[in-house]
């Protein structure tokens, strides 16, 4: 993990839960993107039964923990994410995910928006984040 990272809830706005309003990253670094993740396993065929969202859903943060170690990094490297669902009643599924995969006492930046439809036909649910390291 970057050093030069500092996770920051303001007193002056509300507590957030699960996420933090501001992360900042000084100093030289690699910042790298990484593209929407969908509940895919390997062969690219949605995991679970029909509509089974946690499913995708853990199925996409692992895809995401993937996509991170191509580039030597793990969730803990992860500053913001971006969260996409098909349903806000499954909310509270999404949050019980996300805090086994994501460091509960530094938190990245997050957003969630519910959406009417994504790319893959079924898919539920879709994650993307940003990552800072150390320069190589």
């Amino acid at each position: 993990m970057l050093t030069n990272v500092r996770y920051l809830n303001p007193e002056t706005l509300s507590k957030p839960p699960g996420y933090s309003h501001v992360v900042e990253a000084t100093g030289p670094g690699r910042t790298i993107y990484i593209a929407g993740q969908l509940g895919l396993d390997g062969s690219g065929k949605l995991v679970g039964s029909a509509g089974d969202f946690r499913a995708q859903a853990e199925q996409a943060f692992e895809n995401l923990k993937m996509a991170l170690a191509a580039v030597g990094a793990t969730l803990s490297d992860v500053v913001k994410i971006n969260s996409y669902l098909t349903d806000i009643a499954h909310l509270s599924t999404f949050r019980e995910v996300r805090n086994k995969y994501i460091k509960l006492s530094a938190p990245p930046a997050s957003t969630l928006v519910a959406i009417s439809k994504l790319a893959v036909e079924g898919a539920m649910f879709e994650i993307e984040a940003i990552a800072v390291l150390p320069p190589r």
